[in-house]
Parts: C-alpha cells; sequence; structure tokens
C-alpha cells in the first residue's frame, strides 16, 4: 500500500525490487495478467482481514455482508478515477508515478500536503494496529497473563529501530515474501479451526446491528480494502494495461469474496465470544500457538516496509535523504500510541474511517473533479461531488463511533 515517490506497494517483491527509488535506472518487469491479480491480492489484503470477524459480531453477519460490498465497488471505482486522473495528465505532458504527484499535478502544493499527510497518518495506524496484535497474541499464549501488553511492545523497540534504519527496501524485500506466505498459510487454518468449530457449537449469531455498529463496520471494511495508493505503480508495470480495469474488477470480487467468508465463518463458528483479533479463538494447542507466532513474525518484519512510504514523505521534506533521527522518531511514536490501545478491531475502525476514507475517496474523487471539470459537466460533478460527501460522512461518523469504543471501559 506504497503511496509516494514510486514507493511499492509493501510485501510486493517483484514491486519492491523494481519502483524502488534507490533503483530508478531499472526496467521495471512487465505483470502478465495472473502476476497482476495475484500483485492486487496481495496489496490489499493484510492484518485488517484478521478483524473482520469481530466486526461482523459488532455489525450483524448480514449487514457486515452488506457493507463490504458498496465499499468494495466504491474503492474499485476510486481506483479507476485515480488511473483515469493520471492518464489524462499524462496527455498533457505530466509525468506522474505516484499518488503524491497526481495530487500535486491536480490541486498544487495543497493536494500534495493532503495527499502526504495521510500517508504518514494512516501508514502510522497501520503499524500501531501491527504491535497491538502483536502484544495482543502473546499475552495470550500465557494463561495467567504474567508479562504485561506494554512489555512486548517494547520488546519489539529496539529491534524495530534497526530494521527501519536500512535505508532501501531490496535489503527488506525477501522478509516481505515470508510474510506474505505467513499470512496466507494463518489464513487457510484460521478458516479450517473455524469450519470445525462451527460443527461442534453452532453458537446464535445475530444479522444485524444498530446505527453506531453500521459506522464501526464500514470504517473496518474500508481499512481492509485499503489500497489505493498500489493502483498507479501496479498500473504502471502492467504489461497489457488495456486489460487494466478488467483485472482490478475481478481481483476485487475475489477480495470481496475471501473477506465475506472469512468475516462469516469466524464469527459462525465462535458467536458472541469472537474475538477482537480472530487468532485468539484458536484452539489451544501447538496449531494454534504457531499460526499466532507466525502472524506476529509477519506484522513484526512488514513493520518497516509499511513504515517506508511515510520515511519517504519525511525524508523528502528534510532534504531528500535517509534521516535515522526522523525514522527512529516515528517508530518511538508508533510505539508510544501502541501503549494505550487496547482492542485491535477498535483500532481498525479508527484509522479506517479517519485517514482511509479521506485516502481511498475523498482524495481520488476531488483530484478527479479537478481535472476532468470541463469534461464532466454538472451530472459527472454532481457524481465526483457526492463520493467526496460520502467519504467525510462515513469518516467522521465512523472516527466518532470508533472513538467512542476506544475510549469506553471493556470488560
Amino acid at each position: 500500500m506504497g503511496f509516494d515517490e514510486q514507493s511499492p506497494p509493501p510485501i510486493l517483491l517483484p514491486m519492491i525490487i523494481s519502483s524502488n527509488p534507490y533503483h530508478k535506472n531499472r526496467n521495471p518487469l512487465l505483470y502478465s495478467q495472473p502476476k497482476y491479480f495475484a500483485n492486487v491480492f496481495t496489496a490489499i489484503v493484510g492484518a485488517g482481514v484478521l478483524g473482520l470477524p469481530y466486526a461482523f459480531k459488532r455489525t450483524g453477519w448480514l449487514t457486515s455482508f452488506f457493507i463490504l460490498a458498496p465499499v468494495a465497488a466504491l474503492s474499485y471505482h476510486c481506483m479507476i478515477l485515480l488511473i483515469r486522473t493520471r492518464r489524462k495528465l499524462e496527455t498533457e505532458g505530466v509525468k506522474i508515478a505516484s499518488f503524491g504527484e497526481l495530487g500535486s499535478a491536480a490541486c498544487g502544493p495543497l493536494g500534495r500536503a493532503a495527499v502526504d499527510f495521510m500517508i504518514v497518518f494512516s501508514h502510522a495506524g497501520f503499524c500501531v494496529g501491527y504491535l497491538v496484535f502483536i502484544a495482543n497474541s502473546l499475552a495470550s499464549l500465557h494463561h495467567h497473563n504474567l508479562v504485561p501488553k506494554a512489555a512486548y511492545v517494547w520488546a519489539c523497540f529496539p529491534f524495530q529501530l534497526a530494521l527501519n534504519s536500512i535505508p532501501t527496501l531490496t535489503h527488506l524485500a525477501p522478509l516481505g515474501v515470508f510474510a506474505e506466505v505467513v499470512e496466507l498459510g494463518a489464513m487457510g487454518m484460521v478458516m479450517a479451526d473455524d469450519v470445525a468449530a462451527f460443527q461442534h457449537d453452532r453458537p446464535q449469531v445475530n444479522p444485524f446491528g444498530d446505527e453506531s455498529t453500521l459506522f464501526y463496520g464500514i470504517g473496518v471494511a474500508v481499512y481492509a480494502f485499503e489500497g489505493i495508493g498500489m493502483v498507479l505503480p501496479l498500473e504502471s508495470e502492467m504489461a497489457e494495461k488495456q486489460s487494466f480495469e478488467k483485472i482490478l474488477a475481478l481481483s476485487m470480487s475475489f477480495i470481496t469474496l475471501t473477506y465475506a467468508a472469512f468475516g462469516l465463518l469466524g464469527y459462525f463458528a465462535f458467536g458472541e465470544s469472537t474475538q477482537a483479533i480472530i487468532t485468539a479463538n484458536l484452539s489451544k494447542g501447538l496449531t494454534g500457538t504457531l499460526v499466532q507466532l507466525g502472524l506476529c513474525v509477519n506484522l513484526f518484519f512488514t513493520f518497516p516496509l509499511m513504515m517506508n512510504p511515510a520515511y519517504e514523505v519525511v525524508e523528502r521534506r528534510v532534504g531528500g535523504r535517509c534521516c535515522v533521527a526522523a525514522r527512529w522518531g516515528l517508530v518511538l511514536g508508533v510505539s508510544l500510541v501502541a501503549l494505550m490501545v487496547r482492542n485491535f478491531a477498535d483500532f481498525l475502525s479508527l484509522v479506517g474511517s479517519s485517514f482511509g476514507c479521506a485516502l481511498a475517496f475523498v482524495q481520488p474523487a476531488v483530484f478527479h473533479a479537478a481535472v476532468f471539470r470541463e469534461e464532466l459537466g454538472v451530472v459527472g460533478l454532481a457524481f465526483d461531488g457526492c463520493i467526496v460527501l460520502a467519504g467525510v460522512f462515513f469518516g467522521v461518523c465512523g472516527t466518532w463511533y470508533a472513538l467512542q469504543e476506544i475510549l469506553s471501559v471493556k470488560v
């Protein structure tokens, strides 16, 4: 989900190598349709999927099912808006390689600053979620919680300082491949465990929630589909660009079905006992322990990859070189915020609502309207305006309800 300065979406080895800003002179590897499909899947599917079963519990399984499809459709539409906006600008002689550059070309310095702001805070938010997951998962492995969760966050801190001091993504690329393999394997094992638990217990489940949980569910869904920044570099490196929209639509449809299956199976398996992190519901034993440890290792090594777009924004503004002090400051800030977060899924909803809605919906529609204002007409401008209003509305309401959940006392 990389956003800036040709930054690649993390965890994708081909993208990391070919789009790395330290290797700009290399010829990119153009993707075939199957590889593009796989790269879209791996760029979007991340830690957010682990909070979906809890979101299904809070929102109701039927409501959640019908939230996923519109969020996926709107996310897809806004990705297409970005691509069409870039193509329009490039016909006018403006070269666009990143989301930030597109914002600058469409709306000037203010557009660039808005994208930069959202990049830094959204990616920092993703990494806060990673640390929360690691701390909660490791703590759950001890039946009596002998070690406080904060200890696990601080235990990660010096190692993250070292990993995040590495200036080039090339050295981290193998970690991304390893992390993706672990995550996909863990998802399969979790779903298999869900099926076994459902066959054994068949708990009661609710199809609907109230209006507050609706916004909560939308926030989690937006977080789970967050991938707006990967479309520009991926489309640039696709061999058959005329098939871009079709393959992206197929990828998003498959991801939506995967998310629906994962969320439904998790909630149907455990009902009201579904935990904020579904891996906490895994059966105790060697398999469950290995899955949780594997995911912790996955997110631990994904941390520096996910923070890289934020580093590129900060370092571009402080001179364009790798600044270890700035990186360490961001890692410290992320760690301190992680200490204050108690519920993984609640925080996903907050990040998805506060930053995800702006990045995924508001900014693409604003940039599209700014570039195509003379061609769109009243109806087209009104449609883009509706997307902006919807993004702002759901962003504000979702942020408000997510903050209420985070600040409330949880038993």
